[in-house]
């Protein structure tokens, strides 16, 4: 047991973990991990998962754009991650253009778990063919609905999505979908916080925000922005916790405790 965690036992947490974890309200706290150092700091710290994401394409590979990463990026930053954490839940991102088809998103998928040691995948949009196949070959799924950085050149810009009430509307129903499809998880980024408090209450899977208030059942942010590190500006709904902090770990830290005690978001960290 380490000086943040209660957790006595160091064993990986599973998806009825979490699941439990929203039915007796405690919040999930996520943070993004590329790499064998900060998984391990990230997993003494406490904090529940760690998403490898396609971010790393912006914060690691320096593009503009999540959209040049490709599936052996991932394989690769998934495998570092995993070699190092000993209880955090791992999910790792199908990147670009890898699930067009179900088969394809399977292929994917099976290679980022049999050689990345992801627990779970992460694909954008209402893709519910895929997910429903993906579940149906034994692999774990997490949505994400909102803003969608690998439809950036549809999107135009990187803005808040379901503001009006037709959007708004359509995600209920595409979270409502992906739930039946057998999504275990779904994020929310860059939401209006009252309909991703309505999203967090209508489904029974964890949902977990990104710019979407404090009302989901957990956080992620991306582990640079929140550590102040890197060279894109850092989003309005991200918070520099090494302001207050001697270290990374207590930066670290205090992120996971501010998700834990629903300190953070705050208000000025919503839409």
């Amino acid at each position: 047991m380490n000086q943040y965690s209660s957790t006595a036992a160091l064993k990986p947490l599973s998806i009825t973990d979490l699941a439990a974890m929203k039915q007796r309200g405690e919040k999930i706290s996520c943070l993004t991990a590329y790499d064998a150092g900060f998984s391990a700091l990230i997993d003494k710290v406490g904090v529940d998962m760690m998403l490898v994401g396609d971010s790393l394409g912006m914060v690691i590979q320096g593009h503009d754009t999540t959209l040049p990463v490709t599936i052996r990026d991932m394989i690769y930053h998934t495998r570092c991650v995993s070699k190092a954490r000993q209880r955090a839940f791992i999910i790792a991102d199908l990147p670009f253009m890898t699930y067009a088809t179900p088969v394809m998103a399977a292929k994917n998928a099976a290679k980022l778990m049999q050689l990345g040691g992801a627990q779970m995948v992460k694909l954008e949009g209402s893709r519910i063919d895929c997910v429903r196949f993906l579940v149906d070959q034994g692999i774990p799924v997490c949505g994400h609905l909102g803003l969608l950085p690998q439809s950036i050149n549809q999107l135009g810009s990187y803005k808040v999505q379901g503001k009006e009430q037709a959007a708004a509307e359509k995600m209920l129903v595409d979270a409502q979908q992906l739930q039946q499809a057998g999504a275990s998880l779904l994020v929310l980024e860059c939401v209006p916080a009252s309909l991703a408090k309505e999203i967090s209450l209508q489904l029974t899977i964890p949902v977990i925000g990104i710019g979407a208030g404090v009302d989901c059942d957990g956080q992620v942010l991306v582990l640079y922005d929140m550590l102040n590190i890197g060279t894109i500006k850092r989003p309005r709904f991200s918070r520099n916790f090494m302001s207050d902090a001697a270290n990374i770990e207590e930066a670290i830290n205090a992120y996971h405790q501010a998700v834990k005690q629903s300190r953070f978001p705050a208000v000025e960290h919503s839409f």
